[in-house]
């Protein structure tokens, strides 16, 4: 997976979304990590209704999918009404079976690529209070800790608590280049 390609997904691409994301929660599970995701609790469905108002991305290498992310540009669910200055990272996701160790990483630079690229300064993303672990991550990564939420609504399950992070882009993000292998949604 070293040469990875970027692109938007597709209708085509539902199902290995949906399996992406039960064999994350699967490997989430199995580590102990639970009140994150569970396996089956999205479909198809919703990232049909992602695509149509956010924008979900797909990394491949060999022709196979190795993880994937949704981009947003709103989530007053956790982040109120905003101005229009951030991307809005969900459901970053990482098929252990065949990614290589900092794959994960490589996504979520890329998803700051992208955010850039549509001309706004700041990416956002909310991550369960509880895990500790994808916390320090997030933080590694330079996101910094801006509040939490109470009782965020969840698609298929009960409320939850996140901490709000955010990174500000730096001037070589908002004037670089789009990460290599990147397609922009409009090519």
């Amino acid at each position: 997976m070293n040469d990875l390609l970027l692109r938007p997904a597709t209708e085509a691409d539902l199902a290995a979304l949906v399996r992406l994301r039960d064999d994350a929660a699967r490997w989430m599970l199995a580590r102990g990590i639970t009140g994150q995701w569970r396996p089956g609790e999205l479909g198809e469905e919703h990232f049909r209704r992602v695509m149509a108002h956010g924008e979900v991305w797909l990394a491949e290498a060999g022709g196979r999918v190795g993880g994937a992310w949704e981009l947003w540009w709103e989530d007053e669910a956790a982040w109120g009404p905003q101005p229009p200055v951030a991307g809005y990272v969900h459901r970053l996701m990482v098929d252990r079976s065949t990614a290589p160790p900092g794959t994960g990483r490589l996504l979520l630079e890329a998803a700051e690529h992208r955010v850039a690229e549509a001309g706004r300064t700041r990416v956002r993303l909310d991550c369960l209070a509880g895990n500790a672990q994808l916390n320090a991550y997030y933080r590694d990564a330079g996101y910094r800790v801006v509040g939490h939420k109470e009782g965020k609504p969840q698609p298929g399950g009960a409320p939850k608590s996140f901490t709000l992070m955010e990174k500000e882009l730096m001037e070589k993000e908002l004037s670089g280049p789009t990460a290599p292998g990147t397609e922009s949604p409009s090519g």
